[in-house]
């Protein structure tokens, strides 16, 4: 049967091809062999069982932990009214000396808000920019690295000034030992931003899951302040609870697991609502007007990945926790280390730090592919991690370099944002000297804080182009022809760099 060519309405255009130097003769005929049925190996058709039903237990009960928990802290804390403090200089000074107050809770709100604004800003930046993004994100990550590391030397917060010095270092060696990757990856990142200008829902899914991780952030600083509030020895709350360091440092590792596990999950239910939706049915069906896309294939998608697969999906973002709580606990060790004057262990904690964050980088990868595979085919999440190994070996881990170089670039911005918001929590601490902070033992907590909140929603936003750059990347192993279908002009760059990814992936 004749192919049947249909204009890919979100395929690059013509002057895209020619960026980088690459111009293609002509685009890239479909291979020879008949396309694969879009329901094929039961893709889009998953069973209707419940999968890793064990670990969506645990998950459900370790939020309904943290939800009375929230309650019981924050109940006497409100009654408190916070143990006083507010907004500004005259605000911070004029609370408890004990513990964090509500000037806290005020400063984080503001840094929430932030951001929101932030990482919004960069979504538009993003789609406005498409083909420059990755050398604007790098060149302007580095710049703001140097400009941090210039400051924190200046103004002698060592453990700060080292590990941002290591982080500009890493950012100058990722943008020239992959700038000749960039071409392919750009293209790649074009194609999905224009599938995404003809899918509202991609942008409709990351702005949800991005109000959601804001409210998440909200409610976790609110408990966390109240939480100190309520068990740091010395304050009035003493007389009627148990109070002690111990049970703070307990309680905080509770709440952060808690808030860490839950905003990865969302963060990964939208990545599975966007690959088995928009992107996957653009991929395997081809744009509405061909008649042949489902109807509301994002509500599908997101029915799926909230009940069905919503045990693999938390089986999987609890794995990348784990690894977030280890590089947080040897970031504190840094600070402790840093603090009492011992910079051999600080610099050694930091080395740590940053070999678990690549780890953590790693699984992330991995398990965002993985995620893929349980979106499309419903599958639990062990036997969709041993496809998804099977699809690298198979289609050559060089490729996907450059499917990494697009989630390095977005992870840039999302770093670039976390940064921004700590350097704003420690301008606002430094300036209003709140009573509780006047020897500086609260202000890496509290840059913690920031960075996290700032880095989370930065990366709930961008996860959503990184689902689609990932999903073309699984459909090019199982369905290659497809693509030259879609985008042929990134199908013909593709097949030039990479031959052996065309191939498909060999079906057992």
């Amino acid at each position: 049967m004749e192919h049947v060519q249909h204009k890919p309405y979100p395929g690059p255009t013509p002057n895209y091809g020619s960026y980088g130097g690459y111009i293609p003769e002509q685009p890239a005929p479909p291979p020879a062999y008949d396309q694969k049925s879009p329901y094929e190996g039961e893709r889009f058709k998953p069973n209707r069982t419940i999968n890793d039903p064990l670990f969506l237990i645990f998950f459900v009960l370790q939020l309904l932990g943290y939800a009375a928990l929230s309650g019981i802290v924050l109940n006497p804390w409100s009654s408190a009214n916070g143990l006083g403090g507010g907004i500004g200089k005259s605000g911070g000074q004029s609370g408890t000396a004990v513990t964090v107050n509500r000037s806290t809770v005020y400063l984080l709100l503001l840094v929430t808000a932030a951001a929101l604004l932030l990482s919004t800003l960069y979504l538009m930046l993003t789609r406005a920019f498409t083909r420059m993004i990755m050398h604007i994100t790098l060149v302007l990550t580095i710049m703001l690295n140097i400009g941090i590391c210039v400051y924190y030397w200046i103004t002698k917060y060592w453990s700060g000034a080292i590990i941002f010095t290591v982080f500009a270092l890493l950012a100058i060696f990722s943008y020239f030992s992959f700038r000749s990757r960039i071409p392919l990856a750009s293209l790649l990142l074009q194609v999905v931003m224009d599938v995404s200008k003809h899918h509202k829902s991609v942008y409709f899914v990351a702005f949800v899951a991005l109000l959601m991780q804001a409210a998440l952030a909200v409610w976790y600083v609110f408990t966390t302040i109240a939480t100190y509030n309520q068990y740091t020895p010395g304050n009035p709350n003493c007389a009627k609870n148990s109070c002690s360091s111990g049970k703070v440092a307990g309680l905080i590792f509770y709440e952060t697991f808690s808030f860490l596990w839950t905003s990865q999950v969302v963060k990964n239910v939208a990545i599975a609502t966007l690959a088995g939706g928009p992107f996957g049915a653009w991929y395997y069906f081809g744009p509405h007007e061909m008649g042949e896309m489902p109807m509301h294939p994002t509500t599908s998608a997101f029915g799926r990945a909230s009940t069905l697969s919503l045990g693999s999906i938390a089986f999987g973002s609890l794995i990348v926790t784990l690894l977030e709580l280890i590089k947080m606990l040897l970031n504190m060790i840094r600070n402790n280390a840093n603090a009492d004057g011992h910079p051999v262990e600080a610099c050694l904690a930091c080395c740590a730090a940053c070999f678990i964050g690549c780890i953590e980088s790693l699984v992330e990868w991995f398990n965002r592919y993985a995620y893929i595979e349980i979106a499309l085919y419903g599958k639990p999440y062990i036997a969709a991690a041993k496809d998804t190994w099977r699809l690298f070996k198979d289609r050559g881990i060089d490729a996907l370099v450059n499917d990494s170089l697009v989630g390095m670039t977005l992870t840039w911005g999302a770093y670039a944002v976390g940064i921004i918001c700590s350097l704003f929590a420690y301008l606002y601490l430094r300036f209003t000297s709140p009573s509780y902070n006047v020897d500086g033992s609260y202000t890496a907590p509290v840059l913690l804080f920031a960075f996290l909140i700032g880095t989370l929603c930065s990366l709930t936003l961008s996860s959503a182009i990184e689902a689609g750059v990932s999903t073309i990347f699984v459909g090019l192993g199982e369905d290659p022809q497809v693509l030259a279908i879609r985008a042929p002009e990134l199908f013909g760059l593709i097949v030039e760099r990479y031959p052996r990814v065309t191939a498909g992936v060999p079906q057992v």
